[in-house]
């Protein structure tokens, strides 16, 4: 959770366990005590895993442009005050084509809902918004932009009952009529995204 406004502390930098021999490069944002093997973790608070203690409303993030070939935010995003901000932050500091993988809770599921300091919900489109050639992109929130390698409900996670393997199976198969028709019958609990940045 983002400091109080009346501090500004500045990045604390721990030796980074994690770059890989090759040079690629790869940040978890928001990483917690799960952080990602061989990624450099950020993260606001000191008792996490994180590499990099920083407050992720504040911008901009303790990186120079173009350093990272891979950003992983699993289940960060919701909690950040501002969205577009942090989609140009992240297009700032990752290289070119380098992919983004966003996890976010899906809007009609209750645990979404449920917590506290979730501060936005999101559907199949609200990455558009950075993606050329999509009708969102004409709205011009931003000039970073991205384009959609993939989106996919559920995705890593092992339902224990058929049903729920089925109706996954299914919201995969037909997005579109799944989120418009079905979703507040048998919501999912999260979309996964997957971005290549446009530089």
């Amino acid at each position: 959770m983002p400091k109080s406004k009346n501090r500004k502390p500045r990045a604390k930098h721990k030796t980074p366990a994690a770059t890989a021999s090759s040079g690629h490069t790869i940040l978890d944002l928001g990483c917690g005590l799960r952080k990602r093997s061989g990624a450099i973790g950020i993260d606001v608070n000191p008792r996490s895993q994180a590499d990099v203690v920083h407050d992720l409303n504040r911008f901009p993030y303790p990186f120079p442009r173009n350093r990272f070939d891979e950003i992983y935010c699993d289940n960060v995003i919701e909690h950040l005050d501002d969205v577009v901000k942090v989609m140009e932050e992240l297009h700032r500091i990752a290289k070119p084509s380098a992919i983004v993988t966003i996890i976010v809770p899906f809007f009609p599921n209750r645990y979404a809902n449920t917590d506290p300091t979730h501060k936005h919900f999101f559907g199949l489109h609200s990455f558009d918004y950075f993606v050329e050639g999509t009708s969102n992109a004409d709205f011009l929130y931003s000039n970073a932009r991205y384009e959609l390698v993939s989106v996919e409900f559920e995705k890593g996670l092992m339902h224990a009952y058929w049903f729920d393997r089925i109706i996954t199976s299914f919201a995969n198969a037909r997005k579109e009529l799944y989120e418009n028709r079905l979703s507040n019958i048998f919501p999912m609990r999260n979309l996964t995204f997957e971005l290549r940045v446009k530089k």
